[in-house]
């Protein structure tokens, strides 16, 4: 079965990739940029015993992801892609009087619209062949927000009803819609962050490792979940229950 990992490349969507081969998923990394850590991660499938294949586009331009994923779907006559998880994400802090127009637009645009723009076409064949596993990356941020992060926020509130949504209306056909809600993680998202002061907030005393989140990714996106959907998981060492 294949499995689609936005943002990809690097860091949260790459350990992603390398868990979900780990389970005989055949893995299409997404990326915008970065071709060399996107290789990077196709490597590391292929040691975890799977195959994969590079897949590059812009998640929030409509007109390059239909592309993208026709292209693939016009190749693959005989395959679908049974997973998809929605990994792609920035971040554009700054306190809300101070926020540009343009970060408030990148931010929901990558995170709502990419939803949207990935979901949306590879929907059809998950219902046909009534299996089917969609995990959305949100946050802590989007359940109990975060000052300096409205946009953010909003975007990660946003896809967390879009879950619960598409959850009611697939359910019928054997496909789960839910969502994964890390607290702070080592990644490329928090390195600009003061962990030091930071992890006294969280009762664990430290922050997550991206093999950590996922592993209940791809717990997720497997037959042992199947009564679960429409849920927010959330990971975050007990900062926010």
């Amino acid at each position: 079965m294949y499995a689609l990992v936005t943002g990809g490349s690097r860091g949260l969507g790459r350990a992603v990739c390398v868990a979900l081969a780990k389970d005989g998923y055949t893995i299409i990394i997404n990326y915008r940029s970065g071709k060399t850590e996107a290789e990077e991660t196709l490597r590391l499938v292929r040691e975890a015993g799977s195959d994969g294949e590079l897949l590059p586009f812009d998640v929030a331009d409509a007109e390059q992801t239909t592309a993208a994923i026709e292209g693939w779907q016009a190749a693959h006559p005989s395959d679908y892609i049974a997973c998809v998880v929605n990994n792609a994400g920035i971040r554009k802090d700054n306190l809300m009087v101070f926020m540009e127009r343009q970060d408030w637009q990148s931010v929901l645009r990558i995170t709502l619209d990419g939803f949207y723009n990935v979901t949306q076409p590879l929907l059809k064949s998950m219902l046909v062949k009534k299996w089917g596993r969609i995990v959305n990356m949100v946050s802590l941020s989007g359940l109990k927000g975060l000052p300096g992060q409205t946009n953010y926020s909003a975007s990660k509130g946003g896809l967390i009803a879009a879950t619960k949504a598409l959850a009611q209306e697939v359910a019928r056909k054997n496909v789960t819609v839910n969502a994964v809600a890390p607290g702070f993680i080592h990644s490329d998202m928090t390195k600009d962050l003061n962990e030091a002061e930071l992890k006294k907030q969280i009762p664990a005393n430290r922050f997550g490792e991206p093999e950590e989140v996922a592993n209940l990714v791809a717990f997720l996106a497997s037959d042992k979940a199947s009564y679960i959907t429409g849920e927010v998981v959330s990971i975050n060492g007990g900062l926010y229950t």
